[in-house]
């Protein structure tokens, strides 16, 4: 009997615990806005229903940013004849040492949307492949075009130059409107996004409110992390110089040193410059201000370049125009919001050794086009949120090949003092040299016109057991086999952990998600 009395006391001490909880957070969504973000919401609301700015103006979407992944989003959607409206804290030319080549993946998206006219008058240069260095050998990988018109290639430019194009590209459509702001916050009323707090130009605090807010505003983004969960890595930073009056021992391509303790890289960006990033492992870098820098490039790299790069080089570091920048990674890891869509660098990154950001940008761009072309009404922000949830199963097979690429080979390309990593360093470079299938596997991927994970998969392994089979041919010997063994646990232990991030369901098997079938709303 005690026993039942015990049981009964426990049943209904719970049942008040969760009565209790049930009344406190109904008081909380009465409310209206989310306790957690602070922002009061002014709103004006139409006879519909809708969401109105309190100045009057309309937006079906905000965009947060008019980078490339903005801009081009501005343009996509207000051809389709959304009403957009952009807010770009600022709108003059951007001066970067990143975002300056577009595979020709990037290039073929670039023509599905209509902005292949964006690459034109900014002196851009076609790109047809790579070369790679290591040790006085190299190797040319040229992209595999054979099948392409004779226009598709990559592109290399000043990344200001472009964005610009793209964005005046966008302004002059009617439904999209671009301003110059500052966006602080995003307003939310009972966990759906209605839209944007910001500044203007002249200092002026205002609202706008659409049925969705798109955030673009790049790898530094303060809005991020109440749409996604940032797991943001540094793994080096790039040191940026413009070689002038250059001339590149294979014109029109990339160039990849494999120096020590990590790549450089050469690409032009005019007709009359060639951009040149050190790669520097960590977070730290030398000391610019008190010279430091300057001996470290002539100390350290200068004689790692080419032969006919080193004067241009030296010339270059005399010159004094040094930037560094950061190097982020970040895997995509959207909280689904009502209202409010993650892109770009806010939303997903990787290191930047092979030029995929821009092309993954575009990608999604396309993805999102495709979505939101059957809908005529936004404004149902519950129903758009859970269909929306398939941008993030659709878009996974190509971005997340890129990513993966992106990340592994920053780490194979990266010197070591560990035998095992030097001997998948130098198999990689052996078996890119062998040509054929070897070769355009890879590059067809890094370029993007292939992005498959598990070719991507196929051709990392193969890189490892041609390792292994270097090491044990002719004679192996009990050093070797060891380092054999050591060299495919290394190579597992750098790809692996990258697809986990990315997610192995969605990226070699997207078919079977849910959410990969969703159905436009039917509103």
């Amino acid at each position: 009997m005690a026993d039942w009395y015990l049981w009964a006391w426990i049943l209904c001490s719970t049942m008040t615990l969760v009565v209790l909880r049930c009344s406190v957070l109904k008081r909380r969504k009465g409310n209206g806005i989310s306790p957690t973000r602070g922002e009061s919401v002014k709103r004006v609301l139409a006879g519909n229903g809708e969401c109105r700015s309190a100045d009057g103006s309309d937006a079906d979407v905000i965009i947060v940013g008019a980078g490339v992944a903005g801009s081009a989003l501005a343009h996509t959607l207000g051809k389709d004849g959304r009403r957009v409206h952009v807010i770009e804290r600022d709108l003059t030319e951007p001066d970067r040492i990143v975002g300056e080549l577009l595979q020709p993946g990037g290039y073929l998206k670039l023509i599905e949307l209509g902005l292949e006219d964006c690459v034109e008058e900014i002196d851009a240069q076609k790109v047809f492949g790579y070369a790679l260095f290591k040790d006085g050998k190299h190797t040319r990988l040229s992209y595999p075009l054979e099948n392409f018109h004779s226009d598709v290639s990559g592109r290399s430019f000043h990344n200001g130059r472009f964005i610009q194009r793209m964005r005046e590209k966008a302004a002059s459509l009617p439904s999209v409107r671009l301003e110059q702001g500052t966006v602080t916050s995003l307003l939310e009323e009972k966990g759906t996004v209605r839209g944007v707090q910001y500044k203007t130009k002249d200092g002026r605090e205002l609202t706008a409110f659409a049925p969705l807010t798109i955030v673009c505003d790049g790898c530094f983004s303060n809005l991020r992390r109440s749409l996604c969960n940032p797991k943001v890595e540094v793994p080096s930073c790039f040191v940026g110089l413009v070689l002038e009056n250059c001339h590149l021992p294979y014109s029109n391509h990339g160039h990849v040193i494999l120096a020590d303790p990590s790549p450089i890289l050469f690409y032009p960006i005019s007709s009359t410059e060639v951009r040149c990033l050190v790669d520097i492992p960590g977070q730290k870098v030398p000391s610019i201000a008190n010279g430091e820098m300057t001996n470290y490039l002539k100390t350290i790299v200068a004689h790692q370049v080419p032969p006919e790069i080193y004067d241009s080089f030296v010339a270059a570091v005399d010159k004094g125009n040094i930037r560094t920048m950061p190097n982020r990674s970040m895997p995509a890891s959207p909280y689904p919001t009502p209202g409010a869509l993650l892109m770009g660098d806010a939303f997903n990154m990787r290191h930047p050794l092979t030029g995929g950001g821009m092309t993954v940008a575009l990608s999604d761009i396309v993805v999102l086009r495709d979505l939101l072309r059957p809908l005529r009404d936004l404004n149902d922000a519950l129903n758009l949120c859970k269909y929306l949830e398939s941008f993030y199963t659709l878009r996974k097979p190509v971005a997340s090949t890129i990513n993966t690429l992106a990340d592994a080979l920053y780490k194979v390309f990266s010197a070591s003092p560990d035998q095992a990593r030097k001997e998948m360093r130098q198999a990689c470079f052996d078996y890119l040299s062998l040509g054929g299938v070897f070769s355009t596997g890879p590059i067809s991927l890094l370029s993007g016109l292939n992005p498959r994970p598990m070719s991507l998969v196929m051709h990392f392994f193969a890189v490892a057991t041609y390792g292994i089979g270097r090491l044990l041919v002719p004679f192996p010997s009990p050093k070797r086999i060891w380092i054999g063994a050591r060299l495919i646990t290394g190579a597992s232990g750098i790809i692996f952990p990258i697809i986990k991030s990315e997610g192995v369901r969605q990226m070699f098997f997207p078919a079977t998600v849910p959410a990969y079938y969703r159905a436009p709303p039917l509103k």
